[in-house]
């Protein structure tokens, strides 16, 4: 095999082939790329048995075919500290060269029959949705999942189709968040429509988020028994989907909170910021004090002092105070595409309900500052 690479496009390809191999594994092999030329194009792929993808390289001009296997880190390494526009990639046998106008390495490669096959996308797509539209909606959950749990379930991100929506809703049990998405032209395959309920783990998820977004990408979506197959441009993405049973969350979302008010999305970051300065390991949280047309943002830690900060606000109901952990409030106020949200409370020992539009909201469980 004889390539000749544009370096930014193989860099660009390495940037998210490298989100996928495992930084540890008893598989050698998984930790390697794969190169496979044909005589009009280049695929690269990565797995780590659990998600898969596979990436077609434009700017290679390929002078003979082949496939090769190397270990992606020193590769991705190598790319990176070149400074040549092009590169080229050759095989002997068991070994890869690397060349630049003034550089050679050589490293060796692995057998590729012995690396994994990689699903790809073949027929009809279940759904088809532009690419920026999803990673907006991504934005909006994948911080809420759990990072460490025993309820495998809550480690990834629930995708749930009903009539032309699609949510996507992400849970840690402390808090909730929901983002919804009209859908187009949608198959109706059957099997793959009746599955109206999924989940898709966080590394799936982030991988989408990084792939370089236009008005134009659309992501195509296939679910071929337990895995689930996006396609987006030169990029394919297989991933298992997690199993288990997530939250009933509906039961979960207030119905009947008679406190709302709108507040300013960067007016609220700046306050809950600043009322964080001095917070403690012994008082994490901060209170929202919320009288007739006043919030009141504050917090106190024991040995250092208290803060502070007033807020004009339309509100003519009663009044109440309820805590929250400030991070959970940054978290959410920073995924907000809208200038201003609606909060709504009900008493101060039930949960804080957000919304942005009509298709974003956010459940957080207030803490008790004693």
């Amino acid at each position: 095999m004889k390539l000749n690479f544009s370096r930014d496009a193989l860099s660009g390809a390495l940037s998210l082939l490298t989100s996928v191999v495992p930084s540890r594994t008893p598989k050698p092999i998984l930790q390697c790329v794969r190169i496979s030329a044909q005589k009009k194009e280049v695929r690269m792929s990565a797995t780590d048995l659990e998600v898969g993808m596979n990436c077609l390289v434009g700017g290679v001009q390929v002078e003979e075919p082949g496939e090769v296997v190397v270990p992606a880190d020193k590769l991705a390494a190598i790319v990176r500290e070149s400074a040549d526009e092009v590169l080229s990639v050759e095989t002997d046998e068991n070994t890869c060269y690397i060349r630049g106008a003034d550089s050679q390495f050589m490293i060796y490669a692995q057998d590729p029959g012995q690396y994994p096959t990689i699903p790809t996308l073949d027929g009809k797509a279940f759904i088809d949705i532009p690419l920026n539209v999803l990673q907006a909606a991504i934005s909006q959950c994948l911080f809420a999942t759990a990072k460490e749990s025993t309820r495998y379930a809550i480690n990834g991100v629930l995708w749930e189709i009903k009539g032309r929506k699609l949510s996507l809703v992400a849970t840690d049990g402390r808090r909730l968040a929901r983002s919804r998405i009209s859908l187009g032209k949608q198959s109706d395959t059957e099997g793959e429509a009746s599955q109206s309920q999924i989940i898709v783990p966080v590394k799936t998820m982030a991988l989408i988020e990084k792939l370089v977004s236009s008005d134009q990408e659309s992501v195509a979506v296939k679910l071929v028994g337990n895995q689930i197959i996006l396609s987006c441009g030169n990029v394919v993405i297989s991933s298992n989907l997690v199993e288990g049973n997530f939250p009933k969350y509906d039961d979960i979302i207030p119905t009947d909170y008679d406190k709302k008010m709108k507040l300013s999305t960067q007016g609220v970051l700046s306050a809950v910021r600043r009322a964080a300065l001095l917070t403690s390991e012994e008082s994490r949280g901060i209170k929202l004090s919320i009288g007739k047309n006043i919030l009141v943002f504050s917090s106190r830690a024991p040995e250092t002092g208290d803060a502070e900060i007033k807020m004009p606000i339309a509100y003519e109901g009663e009044p109440i105070d309820i805590g929250f952990g400030p991070q959970f409030l940054v978290d959410v106020l920073r995924v907000i595409k809208t200038d201003d949200f609606e909060l709504e409370l009900g008493q101060s020992d039930r949960p804080g309900l957000i919304r942005s539009g009509s298709d974003f909201i956010y459940v957080l469980m207030p803490i008790n500052l004693g």
